[in-house]
C-alpha cells in the first residue's frame, strides 16, 4: 500500500515520516593512525592514502553499543521534545550487540523509561540504520505507531582482529539516533530501495558460536575480503541512489546531499563520478571516525544538520552498503524547521529527565527484589533440606 512516493493510504489521511530528532554519541578516546603504527605494521601515510581514515574513536570497559546508542537517543528525543512514553516502537541497527538476546533495543528501551514502546534489533551490517528508518517509517506510514526512534549503534573495536591491518584501521566505535513522527505535512521518507545478495555472505562476516564451519575465521572477529567488498560497494552505491531518486520523482540534479555510509573515502569518490555530481554533495566524516558500520550514516547525518548544511525542503539521499552483502539507499526531503528554531519545552526536559531517573531507580530495585526473593526462597527450612540431600546425593556418586 505504500507508493513510490513515500504515501500510504488506510481509509484516512495521508501520513508522511518525518525525521523530527537527532543525535550522536562517540567515546572519547580517539585512536590515531600512528596508535595504530604500535600494534600493527602500517603507518599514517599509509591508511590515509588508501581510505581517507586519520582517527577513529575506541569504546572503554564501560561502554557498548547500547550505552552509547542510549546517549544518542536522549539526545535525539531533546530536540524532537519527545517524551520517552510517547515513544511507540525502538528500533536498533546493531552487529555488535553484547548479548544474542535480549536485544541492545531491549536494553535501551528499559533506560529510557519507554514503557508503551516495543523493541528489536535489526541486522543488517552497515545498511542497517536505512534498513531500520525504512521499517519505522512504513509503521509510520500505515497508521500502526505514530512516533519511532531509530538507532544506529557499534562498538567494532570488539570484534576487529587487531593482528589484522587490513581490517583494524579501518573501524571504530559510535552511535546515532533520529526520531520520526508521524504528520499530514507532506515531505519526510520519500522513498527506499533495499537489497540483499547472500552469495556474498562469506566476504564480509563474524563468526558466532553456532557456525558450522570456521574455513580459517576467528570466532568472533570479522573477517573481510576487503578487494571483493570495494568492488561491490562502487557498483551498488551509485545504482541504488540513482533508482532511489528515480523512484521518489526527482533527478540527480535536485539532490541537495547524499549521507553515505563511511567506508572508504576512493568509494565516495567513485560514486561522484559515475553520478556526475561534485564531490560536495557528499557528506564524509571517515577521517574522524572511521568506519562505524549502522552508525556511520546517522552520526554523519548529525554533523551534517550541525553545519547548517540541510535545509528546509532539502532533498537527501542516505546510502548503506556492506556485510549479507546488503545495500539500501533511501531519499529523505527534509519537512521540519530550521534547527536553530528548535527549542524544546523546559517542563518536558524535566519530565525527560526525572523518567530517566526514575528508570534507572526501577531497574536497581528489580534486581535487588530478585536477589531478596532468592535469599528468602533458599532460606527457607524446606529448601534447606533439599540442598543438603543434593549434596549428598552428588557426594554418593563420586568413586
Amino acid at each position: 500500500m505504500a507508493a513510490a512516493n513515500g504515501k500510504t493510504r488506510l481509509n484516512g489521511p495521508l501520513r508522511y515520516a518525518h525525521i523530527t530528532g537527532w543525535g550522536m554519541a562517540v567515546p572519547e578516546t580517539v585512536m590515531t593512525n600512528d596508535d595504530l603504527a604500535a600494534i600493527v605494521e602500517t603507518n599514517d601515510e599509509w591508511i590515509r592514502s588508501r581510505t581517507g581514515i586519520r582517527e577513529r574513536r575506541i569504546a572503554n570497559e564501560r561502554e557498548s553499543s547500547a550505552t552509547l546508542g542510549y546517549k544518542a537517543a536522549t539526545a535525539a528525543l531533546e530536540v524532537a521534545d519527545v517524551l520517552p512514553m510517547d515513544i511507540d516502537l525502538i528500533v536498533v541497527a546493531t552487529s555488535t550487540s553484547e548479548h544474542v538476546f535480549p536485544s541492545t533495543a531491549n536494553r535501551i528501551q528499559d533506560w529510557l523509561g519507554a514503557s508503551k514502546s516495543g523493541a528489536f534489533d535489526l541486522a543488517a551490517a552497515c545498511a542497517g540504520f536505512v534498513y531500520a528508518v525504512n521499517m519505522a517509517a512504513q509503521s509510520i506510514r500505515s497508521g500502526s505507531i505514530n512516533t519511532a526512534l531509530v538507532i544506529g549503534a557499534e562498538t567494532m573495536s570488539r570484534v576487529v582482529d587487531w593482528n589484522d591491518r587490513s581490517t583494524c584501521i579501518l573501524f571504530g566505535d559510535g552511535a546515532g539516533a533520529v526520531v520520526l513522527q508521524g504528520s499530514d505535512q507532506e515531505g519526510g521518507v520519500l522513498s527506499a530501495v533495499l537489497r540483499s545478495d547472500g552469495a556474498g555472505h562469506d566476504l564480509l562476516s563474524i563468526p558466532t558460536q553456532n557456525v558450522r564451519e570456521l574455513n580459517g575465521h576467528r570466532l568472533g572477529k570479522m573477517s573481510m575480503h576487503g578487494g571483493e567488498v570495494f568492488k561491490f560497494a562502487t557498483r551498488v552505491v551509485d545504482e541504488s541512489i540513482r533508482q532511489v531518486s528515480q523512484d521518489s520523482g526527482i533527478t540527480l540534479n535536485e539532490i541537495d546531499l547524499i549521507i553515505p555510509h563511511q567506508a572508504n573515502y576512493r568509494i565516495l569518490q567513485s560514486a561522484a563520478r559515475k553520478l556526475g555530481l561534485d564531490m560536495d554533495k557528499f557528506v564524509s566524516n571517515l577521517d574522524r571516525y572511521g568506519n562505524t558500520s549502522a552508525a556511520s550514516i546517522p552520526i554523519a547525518l548529525c554533523e551534517a544538520i550541525e553545519q547548517g548544511r540541510i535545509r528546509k525542503d532539502d532533498h537527501l539521499v542516505m546510502v548503506g552498503f556492506g556485510g549479507g552483502l546488503s545495500w539500501a539507499a533511501m531519499t529523505v526531503r527534509w519537512g521540519i524547521p530550521e534547527p536553530s528554531s528548535l527549542q524544546a519545552n523546559p517542563l518536558n526536559r524535566q519530565r525527560r529527565r526525572a523518567v530517566y531517573a526514575l528508570a534507572r531507580i526501577r531497574a536497581r530495585w528489580n534486581r535487588l527484589r530478585r536477589a531478596w526473593s532468592n535469599i528468602l526462597r533458599w532460606s527457607n527450612p524446606r529448601n534447606i533440606r533439599l540442598m543438603r540431600l543434593r549434596r549428598r546425593a552428588n557426594r554418593e556418586k563420586l568413586p
